[in-house]
């Protein structure tokens, strides 16, 4: 087991730890169950009821690489109930009408549970509110659609993006030693998860008023797009004279922006951000020829859509609900301290991998094909 397995592993395991009470297994591959529940029984483990339900993981949009290990976690943990008859996965390809047509054609087709990632927000909920009411466990996650638990849906499994701005922006803080320019970016329009985090951010750098923000506030639209991203890094260095630092909610796509600033002139800023192999690997690229940038990350939390998973299933066979609903934001990595892990690029694993992850570097493998 290779050191940079161990540790992503562990992270998993605590990470787990922090949602149930349960152990997390780790095996000779490195891998953890990534599970968190109790251990598995001869019949799945303790979010496994025995009634047995169809299941369905409705994306709003499917084609980064973000997504595809993120599904790839949900899939391995539907693995792990016998209970689960069938297995569904829809990929609305960013367009919101599709999203809504994908939720409704898995409803009409009889699929008794549904998980869902509302990339466009209020907009899906007319559509999850009928799941519910039609009697379709409904379980969004990670972005908000609006809308009230019990009523318009069954449960949404949510995590603390403002936390993850907080830490971003204390980050920040020392990085720049209380001034500099930032530039913030985030997905689509209006999304939960881009407006917590700049509201996090907000909260801290109030206090800090030498600490500003450049371009569109609060985040300059990229739709968690590679070629957006660059464009949009793009104009934003056309347009500023002073970026000292960058946070996005997607670093793997900001990583493909770097020769933006080479192009540019410009030297790469400090960075605050979530964490991709790709990532770090650059970041050890422009280090070794001496170009180093501050680099700061919270965990992918590619695993969140475990939790999600667990949710949807246990309320659709009877099996123990998790005690918690919120995924918990954890730091990852710190190129000044080290703490609590050092950047790490991990060669075993593609580019486009997250050594965050819970899977075993030989899924994630295949997930990224």
């Amino acid at each position: 087991m290779s050191p940079s397995s161990v540790r992503r592993t562990l992270l998993s395991c605590a990470v787990a730890a922090t949602l149930l009470t349960g152990g997390c297994a780790v095996g000779e591959d490195g891998s953890g169950s990534g599970q968190a529940g109790k251990p598995a029984s001869a019949n799945g483990p303790s979010w496994c009821g025995s009634k047995q339900a169809s299941l369905a993981l409705a994306d709003g949009f499917g084609d980064n690489n973000w997504r595809k290990v993120t599904a790839a976690e949900a899939k391995a943990e539907v693995a792990q109930c016998p209970s689960v008859t069938s297995f569904t996965y829809t990929d609305g390809q960013g367009n919101t009408q599709k999203a809504i047509s994908d939720i409704q054609g898995l409803v009409a087709k009889g699929t008794q549970a549904i998980v869902v990632f509302p990339d466009a927000g209020q907009a899906v909920l007319p559509a999850l509110r009928s799941a519910h009411k039609a009697g379709v466990v409904t379980v969004p996650y990670r972005v908000n659609p609006g809308g009230t638990p019990g009523q318009d849906y069954d449960t949404f499994v949510s995590t603390d993006f403002e936390q993850a701005g907080v830490l971003w922006a204390k980050w920040l803080v020392k990085a720049l030693n209380g001034k500099g320019k930032v530039l913030n970016l985030g997905g689509p329009p209006a999304n939960s998860q881009s407006l917590d985090e700049y509201k996090g951010m907000q909260s801290v750098l109030k206090d800090h008023p030498d600490i500003q923000f450049v371009g569109t506030t609060p985040y300059e639209v990229t739709n968690w797009d590679a070629a957006q991203t660059q464009k949009v890094i793009t104009a934003a260095l056309a347009k500023n004279p002073e970026i000292d630092a960058i946070t996005t909610d997607f670093g793997a796509a900001l990583a493909s922006s770097f020769s933006a600033f080479a192009q540019a002139g410009r030297k790469i800023p400090a960075i605050a951000t979530e964490d991709a192999n790709q990532l770090a690997c650059n970041w050890q690229q422009q280090k070794d020829a001496g170009n180093a940038f501050p680099l700061f990350t919270v965990s992918s939390q590619n695993a969140m859509s475990r939790l999600a998973i667990e949710v949807a299933v246990a309320n659709a066979t009877g099996g123990v609900v998790p005690q918690s609903t919120v995924y918990p934001q954890s730091p990852f990595e710190d190129s000044i301290t080290g703490q609590p892990h050092p950047v790490t690029c991990d060669k075993e694993l593609p580019s486009d991998a997250f050594v965050s992850s819970s899977l075993s570097k030989a899924d994630q493998i295949a997930a990224l094909k």
